[in-house]
């Protein structure tokens, strides 16, 4: 038989299927991660593992002499940061993914391990942070709801002695506050009785609050900061004629908004700013169209980001900086390449690697991420992002829809363990920026109200569409995927259009809209106006109650045709274990085949490592079921113990227990 030449080379170039990748790989702890430098310079720290749990470490530069910080042997430590002065490692904590976080302090000085003091040690209540000032090292701003569970008092918590000084009490309608460049709270976010955002101000923090400006809940304004005037506030708004956010600067005696910046390239909202603490002037904007796109504001800026592309491929992040910001911490980010992580020192314009998060990742191993867009079916551009599989064939493949949560958030380029997984394992990934994304305008935004099921859902199918029609997808062996709002689409696909897909997996998603929204915890009900009440519905509304059990999956269950895994967290305050409960029950008395894992100590996703191994493990086998991809042949027996431990025998489940 002849062959082409041209055959010939393309054989001898086509690359090769990488190996399979031991799950641990991606879901394991990593070696290190989360690293800080101390304001003063002098100390490096770090999250690393701790029998079995990420813990900080410290360490001085130029030593390789290492100190735990943290013993935490029940839950992570997920982030962390420096006191002002160098003293104090602060971080939050919570019990089983409950959500009701604490602030922690451990003291740099001693020996050994220290004790980490609970500086808000009120049962049942959460901690949240609002400012870290530098003028004062020994106090942070901090909303604490321990008076009202629905409502964040803004206190000063003075970190060496765990003393609160009440600064705002809160009315009830408050989300929260701002201080000007003298620490004094002048500026709060609140939300009226019809979900409006509004911007309080006070001459003096002895004057009464007046509303500066209040805007629909349409529209999506963010107050950033107080600009050193004290007089203006920087602001995210897409307030008037504009539909993507612009950076604003807001009058706050007068409510007049004079636009700093657009989108240069008119495609996407204003992401974020970043500011010198220093000169408190705007150094850089950041927008996030496909990739992330970085604007200086000040040479001394640009040197930097340009420092820093020629140090690394991928998006840089500056996760801390010296106080005197000339030295700093970044880590890089690609989907092939997690968190590479470096010291870069603005002045000499030096670089010194630091580690790589998982450097048992090759990335020659891992797929590439590519931006995709199609036309929903009402004229509505979607924004996608395609994983596909190194080596092997490329089209009609076995494909995952991946579906992000939120749904008020957006997937974006760069590392995703999960589309990387997926992608070793021999299928395609789509991940849609359906409507109702953050990122895109308030047109697409608001073109989600009240289409949970609807609208939103149509997007995800016409994706489907899409990547069948492209040569991508094998229609018949299509899964859907997703966590939260990811895992309730994933329940809609198999109720409302079982014929798309071959199998689902829900991952701490709610099955009906009407006790997700019911079960809310109290510190959400100032925003559910604004957020929940105008998407979705007022279950305490009898016309949104009707419309709301319409678009619960738990309500058509009888038209569930495919394989379906549930998994859970017991504690999750958002959506809570009933929601996996009911629909357990529900499948198992129609005589459904059902999974369901459960895991006692997570939340709202898990945060530790044997569950998540536990959790990917259980996905892997289930999918290679239903789409027929690549399994790694054998994990560890502590895995498999787990799963054993996890899986919840439905044939005995009631909702008793709730």
């Amino acid at each position: 038989m002849l062959i082409p030449a041209a055959a010939l080379i393309l054989a001898a170039c086509a690359e090769p299927q990488p190996p399979v990748i031991d799950l641990a790989q991606f879901f394991d702890n990593p070696e290190v991660a989360g690293a800080q430098i101390s304001p003063d310079g002098e100390w490096l720290s770090y999250l690393k593992p701790y029998e079995g749990k990420l813990n900080i470490y410290v360490k001085r530069f130029g030593s390789e002499d290492e100190r735990l910080m943290t013993m935490d042997t029940v839950r992570p430590v997920r982030g962390y940061f420096w006191s002002i002065d160098s003293d104090k490692l602060l971080y939050v904590q919570d019990k089983g993914g409950n959500e009701n976080f604490h602030i922690y302090a451990v003291p740099l000085g001693g020996e050994g391990t220290p004790e980490a003091v609970d500086l808000t040690p009120f049962e049942g209540a959460r901690a949240v942070i609002f400012d870290v000032p530098r003028e004062m090292p020994d106090q942070i701003l901090i909303g604490l709801n321990n008076r009202d569970p629905s409502a964040f008092d803004t206190y000063w918590l003075n970190i060496e002695t765990g003393d609160l000084e009440l600064v705002v009490e809160n009315p009830g309608r408050l989300l929260g506050a701002l201080t000007d460049s003298e620490n004094r709270v002048r500026v709060a976010l609140g939300q009226g009785p019809l979900g409006e955002t509004e911007v309080h101000y006070r001459e003096t923090e002895d004057a009464d609050w007046r509303l500066v400006a209040s805007y629909p809940a349409s529209e999506n304004v963010n107050p950033i900061r107080v600009h050193p005037d004290d007089r203006r506030l920087y602001m995210s708004s897409d307030h008037g004629d504009t539909d993507l956010q612009q950076l604003v600067l807001m009058d706050l005696h007068t409510g007049e908004t004079e636009v700093l910046e657009s989108d240069p390239e008119g495609q996407v909202d204003f992401a974020s700013a970043m500011f010198s603490e220093i000169t408190d002037e705007l150094v850089a904007t950041v927008y996030i169209g496909d990739t992330v796109r970085i604007y200086p504001k000040t040479d001394e800026i640009k040197k930097v980001i340009d420092d820093l592309r020629n140090i690394h491929e991928g998006t840089p992040n500056i996760s801390s900086m010296t106080l005197d910001e000339k030295v700093m911490i970044v880590s890089f980010d690609s989907p092939t390449d997690p968190g590479a992580t470096y010291k870069y020192d603005s002045e000499s314009g030096e670089s010194e690697f630091l580690f790589r998060p998982r450097p048992w990742l090759n990335p020659d191993h891992l797929a590439h991420m590519k931006p995709v867009s199609y036309t929903a079916r009402d004229g509505l551009t979607i924004h996608a992002y395609l994983t596909t599989p190194r080596g092997g064939p490329t089209t009609n493949l076995p494909m995952v829809l991946l579906v992000h949560g939120g749904p008020w958030a957006r997937d974006v380029w760069g590392y995703d363990p999960e589309a990387q997984l997926l992608a070793n394992r021999g299928y395609s990934v789509m991940q849609i920026n359906y409507r109702g994304s953050t990122g895109y305008g308030k047109r697409f935004y608001n073109a989600a109200v009240k289409e949970w099921a609807g609208a939103m859902h149509d997007d995800l199918i016409d994706g489907v569409k899409w990547a069948v029609d492209q040569g991508i997808a094998d229609p018949e062996k299509v899964a859907i995927y997703g966590g939260s709002y990811g895992g309730y689409a994933t329940l809609v696909g198999v109720t409302f259009t079982p014929e798309y897909f071959a199998c689902g997996v829900d991952y701490v998603g709610p099955s009906s809209l009407i006790t997700l929204i019911e079960s809310f915890p109290a510190y959400w009900r100032p925003f559910l106006e604004s957020s929940f009440y105008r998407h979705v519905g007022d279950p305490a509304v009898p016309a949104d109650r009707e419309d709301m059990e319409k678009r619960s999956p738990l309500f058509f269950i009888d038209q569930i045709e495919d394989p379906l895994l549930i998994v859970q967290g017991a504690n999750d305050p958002r959506v809570t274990q009933r929601e996996a409960d009911q629909l357990a029950i529900a499948l198992r008395d129609r005589g459904i085949k059902v999974d369901y894992m459960l895991a006692e100590n997570e939340g709202h996703g898990f945060a530790n490592a044997d569950n998540r191994l536990a959790l990917y493990r259980s996905m892997e086998t289930f999918l290679a079921g239903c789409l027929g991809g690549r399994v790694q042949e054998s994990v560890d027996p502590a895995v498999e113990a787990r799963i054993a431990e996890m899986m919840v025998d439905v044939q005995a489940l009631t909702l008793s227990n709730q």
